[in-house]
């Protein structure tokens, strides 16, 4: 009788554990995985170069440093948290192919990705041209890096960008992908990053991190004075952490060497 009342004891349990685990996961299908992600990349990128190109456009002089930094910094902070689901909310090509070097995405969604974050910041410099005063546009070339005045300043502001695009790009790996110390808090460390960036390198190379939002207001405004260095150095400095990443801070599972 004992034996009988714990064998109907078992299946009573089992059948609760049974009842309470939540359906298994449904597979994303094609218009999630592809569509949805790069719809995510497209607009989060448009409303990222918007935002920060009409925080430098529109601002009296005495604060043309600190409020776009904030921002800057608290833009991506947001749109990570609202897209990170839907694309990973990359909204920069040194992320996205750091981001691939590590294991962190799938190499058919690279090219997507990229493509997206480029249309994004050529659709936001758009916005902003529809919004700003044509005077304050055509001064600031659209927000497209005008800051270089000499040859003699090229060399900091490449050392600059790949620099602190490294930082910023270290920051995203290890909060996001590295699985040992990835934190729930990496939309506002990387926010933070940007901002802290933009307020210490600013007056240097004026702290763009970011291709797409160089090329965007550039297509735009049609500006390309110096333009290369805002390619070369985020994608330079990108690499370098993804490397970093790579060999020696990553986890197990990501780290090449010393496992």
């Amino acid at each position: 009788m004992a034996d009988e009342k714990v064998e109907m004891g078992e299946v009573g349990a089992s059948l609760m554990s049974s009842e309470s685990k939540p359906p298994p996961a449904r597979p994303p299908n094609k218009f999630e995985w592809l569509f949805q992600t790069c719809l995510g990349e497209l607009v989060g990128t448009t409303f990222f170069v918007f935002i920060g190109c009409v925080s430098f456009i529109e601002n009296v002089e005495s604060a043309v440093r600190l409020l776009p930094a904030l921002v800057h910094g608290l833009a991506v902070a947001v749109m990570v948290v609202c897209m990170a689901e839907i694309s990973g909310s990359h909204f920069n090509s040194p992320f996205t192919l750091a981001i691939y070097l590590c294991w962190g995405m799938e190499m058919i969604m690279v090219a997507p990705h990229l493509t997206c974050q480029l249309v994004g910041g050529v659709f936001g410099a758009v916005m902003v041209k529809a919004m700003t005063l044509r005077e304050n546009f055509d001064k600031a070339h659209g927000a497209a890096f005008a800051l270089l005045q000499s040859d003699g300043d090229i060399g900091g502001a490449v050392f600059g960008e790949v620099t602190m695009t490294c930082l910023v790009t270290m920051v995203l790996l290890l909060g996001a992908v590295n699985a040992k110390i990835r934190s729930p808090l990496v939309p506002f460390m990387v926010g933070c990053t940007v901002i802290i960036n933009i307020l210490a390198g600013g007056d240097v190379s004026g702290t763009c991190l970011n291709p797409t939002r160089a090329f965007g207001p550039a297509i735009v405004s049609n500006y390309w004075v110096n333009h290369w260095i805002y390619w070369v150095g985020p994608i330079a400095g990108g690499l370098i952490a993804a490397a970093l990443v790579r060999l020696l801070l990553g986890d197990r599972k990501i780290r090449l060497i010393l496992k």
